[in-house]
C-alpha cells in the first residue's frame, strides 16, 4: 500500500475555468512540487473531481484525494459545480437536476487535457453528486476522459432516490437543508440563512408539517430549491421533469464512454440497486474492464477513517475499508488506465461483495453484535451460482418453500395515518438533524457537518423503539410485537446455513377499504436469544414500499375498488447474507415506515394536496388462490 505523506505540492486556488456558454467554474489545481513549491516539470495524468460540496473540503477532498493522489504522481483538479462554492452561474442550481451538469464535465476534462502539464489522461472520482457528475461526463463523452471510479450514486431519482414505490423518501427533505444552508443565492442574507439553520435544527417536526405547500416550509428562502422539493413531493407519475439525463441516467446508458469504471456501494446505503444495476448493463455492453465493489457499508463508512461496524452491527476486521483501502485500490485502477502500469489489474475478477453473516453473535466490547461476514468474488452480478427461491406466505403466518393448498385465508389491520409505524433504522443519506449551537459558543469554530445527527440511523439497529425513535410510543419493545399493524411471515429456525445473494421481490394479494394505501415489505435475519441479547437480534436487511395507485406502474395513477383483491409487487433492494443454522428468516408487512416514507393518507386525493388524514382497513391475503410469496436468491 503507498505511503501517505504529505507530499510538496503547487496550488492554484479559484482558477476560473471557461465553459462554452461562458459561464467560470472555479477550480483548484493541486501540482506535484519540488522543495521550494514550484511546479515539477512533466506531464501527468489528472484526477478530476467535480462538487456541490465545497471543493477545498480537507476531510472529503483535499486529504484523501488531493494529497494522496499528487503523492503518487498525479496532477489533481478539484471544482466547484455551476451555480455552486466560488462557481459561477448563480441560480443555475437545482440540487441534482442540473440541464448542464454533462456539459460543463465535458468541457472541464477536455480543459485539463489541454494543459501543458497534462499528459492527455484524465480519470474521475467521488461519491454520492460526485458520482452523478462522472456519469453525465460519461453520456458526453469526452475523448480524453479515460477512467472513473463512481460511489454510491444514484442513476434514477425517481426510483430509489426520491420516489420510492411511489412514494416520497423524505431523506431528500432532508438533503435539500443542506444545499440550502449555503447555497449562493442566500450568502449574506442573515434571516434567511437563520431560517434554514432552525428548520434544520428542528427537522423532526418539520417533517410532521404535511402536506408541503409552497412558501410553507423553510426551503422557500431558496427559491430554486423548494421547486425541487414540490417535485419530489408531488411528482409521483414519472414525467418529463424525471426523464431528465441529469435525474435519469438509466436512459443514457448506452451513450456511456467504454471507459474502464469501477462502481462501488455498500448493502445499508440507498443505492444498492442503482450501483449493481448500472455495472450490469456497462459490463454488458462496454468492451473494457468494469467493476462492482458493494461492502457491508452505508452511504459514508467505506470512505473516512473506515470502520468494522455499521449501526450496531459489527461485521469483522475484512469489514474495514476507510480513505486508505480505498485508494490503495484507486491509485492501481488509475494507474493501469491513466499512467499505463503493467500491474495486471485487468485480469482481476470484475465483481467484489461482501457476504454478511456467519459470526458468533456475541457482543462486542462497543456493544455491538457480531455478525462478520467475508468478501467473495466473481465475474457476474447476481452471481452465476444463485437460483430463485421462492417462500410463500402462509396462513399460519409462516414461510414456506410449498405453496399453500388450502382455501385463502387473510390477515387485516388498520393503517392510521396520524399514527404511523415508526422507522427505527433505514439505507439513507442525507436526513440530518442538527445540533444547536449554544449562544456562548462560536458558531464559526462548528464545523456545519460536526453538528449533524442523523434523523434515521443509517445503518441496520435491532428493531425495536427507543427514546431517539421518531413516533415512539414505548421504549425497548420490539416493533414486529408491539404493533397490531406489522403481519411478521417468519420461517422455521433455519437447518442448514443459506447463502442468500441477489435481488429481493415481494408478491402480495391485497385489499383495502381505501381507494389509496400503502403496503411495505422488510426482510430481517432474526437471531436466536441469548443472555446479551435477550429478545434475539432482529437484523434488518433491506426493506421497500408500494403505493397502491401505482401497482402497475409509473406512467399514471389507477385507484382501487373498495374491497377488491389487487396484486401489487415491492422491490427491495438486493442483498448477500449468511443466514445462519437456528437463525430466521422473517418479513415484515405493514403500510408506513416513517419517516422514510412519506405517509398515505388513504384519501386518493392528489400526490401532496391532500386536505385530511382517513383510518384505511388493509389486508393481506394467501393461499392456494393468492399466493403471496417472496422471492430471494440462493446459492443452495
Amino acid at each position: 500500500m503507498s505511503k501517505q505523506e504529505t507530499p510538496n505540492i503547487n496550488i492554484s486556488k479559484n482558477i476560473m475555468i471557461h465553459m462554452r456558454d461562458g459561464i467560470k467554474l472555479a477550480t483548484d489545481i493541486y501540482r506535484p512540487a519540488d522543495i521550494n513549491g514550484n511546479p515539477k516539470e512533466g506531464k501527468y495524468p489528472a484526477i478530476l473531481g467535480r462538487t456541490s460540496y465545497d471543493k477545498a473540503n480537507p476531510v472529503i477532498w483535499v486529504k484523501p484525494v488531493a494529497e494522496f493522489f499528487v503523492s503518487n504522481g498525479y496532477v489533481v483538479i478539484l471544482q466547484d459545480i455551476r451555480g455552486r462554492g466560488d462557481s459561477e452561474g448563480k441560480g443555475d442550481y437545482y440540487h441534482t437536476a442540473n440541464k448542464k451538469e454533462g456539459i460543463d464535465g465535458y468541457d472541464t476534462v477536455q480543459w485539463i487535457a489541454s494543459q501543458n502539464w497534462s499528459n492527455g489522461n484524465v480519470g474521475m472520482v467521488g461519491a454520492s453528486h460526485g458520482g452523478i457528475v462522472q456519469n453525465m461526463a460519461s453520456i458526453y463523452r469526452p475523448p480524453n476522459l479515460k477512467a472513473l471510479w463512481v460511489d454510491v450514486a444514484p442513476t434514477n431519482a425517481f426510483k430509489w432516490e426520491a420516489r420510492q414505490g411511489g412514494t416520497m423518501a423524505l431523506q431528500m427533505y432532508g438533503a435539500l437543508y443542506l444545499h440550502g444552508y449555503d447555497s449562493q443565492e442566500i450568502i449574506g442574507d442573515e434571516e434567511a440563512i437563520e431560517i434554514i439553520e432552525n428548520g434544520a435544527i428542528n427537522l423532526d417536526k418539520e417533517i410532521l408539517k404535511t402536506p408541503f405547500y409552497e412558501g410553507s416550509t423553510p426551503i422557500r428562502v431558496v427559491p430554486n430549491l423548494e421547486k425541487v422539493l414540490m417535485h419530489y413531493y408531488r411528482d409521483g407519475i414519472y414525467n418529463d421533469w424525471w426523464g431528465q439525463e441529469s435525474l435519469d441516467q438509466t436512459n443514457h446508458f448506452n451513450k456511456m464512454a467504454d471507459i474502464p469504471s469501477v462502481y462501488s456501494t455498500g448493502w445499508y446505503d440507498p443505492f444498492t440497486a442503482d450501483v449493481s444495476e448500472q455495472f450490469v448493463q456497462m459490463q454488458k455492453k462496454n468492451s473494457t474492464p468494469q467493476r462492482l465493489i458493494i461492502g457491508p457499508w452505508n452511504h459514508v463508512t467505506m470512505r473516512g477513517k473506515g470502520f468494522s461496524s455499521t449501526g450496531e452491527v459489527d461485521f469483522g476486521s475484512e469489514a474495514k475499508w476507510g480513505d486508505d483501502v480505498l485508494n490503495y485500490h484507486r491509485l492501481n485502477w488509475f494507474d493501469r488506465w491513466l499512467k499505463g502500469t503493467e500491474n495486471k489489474i485487468e485480469y482481476e475478477d470484475s465483481v467484489r461483495i461482501f457476504l454478511m453473516g456467519g459470526g458468533d453473535g456475541r457482543k462486542t466490547k462497543e456493544g455491538n453484535i457480531y455478525h462478520g461476514g467475508k468478501w467473495k468474488t466473481g465475474n457476474s452480478w447476481p452471481p452465476s451460482d444463485v437460483n430463485i427461491k421462492t417462500l410463500f406466505l402462509k396462513s399460519d403466518q409462516y414461510l414456506d418453500l410449498r405453496e399453500e393448498k388450502k382455501e385463502s385465508s387473510s390477515f387485516s389491520w388498520v393503517h392510521d395515518p396520524n399514527r404511523p409505524i415508526p422507522t427505527i433504522s433505514a439505507n439513507v443519506t442525507g436526513f440530518y438533524k442538527w445540533l444547536k449551537i449554544p449562544k456562548e459558543m462560536d458558531a464559526s469554530y462548528v464545523p456545519q457537518r460536526a453538528r449533524m445527527v442523523s434523523l434515521i440511523p443509517d445503518g441496520p439497529l435491532h428493531q425495536k423503539e427507543r427514546k431517539t425513535t421518531i413516533g415512539v410510543d414505548c421504549n425497548n419493545l420490539l416493533l414486529s410485537c408491539q404493533r397490531k399493524d406489522v403481519i411478521s411471515f417468519r420461517t422455521n429456525p433455519i437447518e442448514e446455513n443459506i447463502e442468500v445473494i441477489g435481488p429481493v421481490n415481494v408478491t402480495l394479494y391485497i385489499s383495502s377499504s381505501a381507494v389509496d394505501t400503502d403496503f411495505t415489505a422488510k426482510l430481517l435475519d432474526i437471531y436466536p436469544k441469548s443472555n446479551e441479547f435477550p429478545q434475539g437480534f432482529h437484523l434488518p436487511l433491506a426493506d421497500s414500499i408500494i403505493r397502491t395507485r401505482f401497482r402497475n406502474g409509473f406512467t399514471s395513477e389507477e385507484f382501487m375498488i373498495p374491497g377488491e383483491v389487487y396484486q401489487v409487487r415491492i422491490e427491495l433492494p438486493p442483498i448477500a447474507n449468511l443466514f445462519l443454522k437456528g437463525h430466521i428468516l422473517s418479513l415484515e408487512i405493514a403500510s408506513s415506515n416513517f419517516p422514510r416514507f412519506d405517509v398515505n393518507p388513504n384519501t386518493g386525493e392528489p400526490l401532496g394536496r391532500h386536505t385530511k388524514n382517513i383510518k384505511a382497513k388493509n389486508t393481506i391475503f394467501v393461499g392456494e388462490n393468492y399466493p403471496s410469496k417472496i422471492e430471494i436468491m440462493t446459492t443452495s
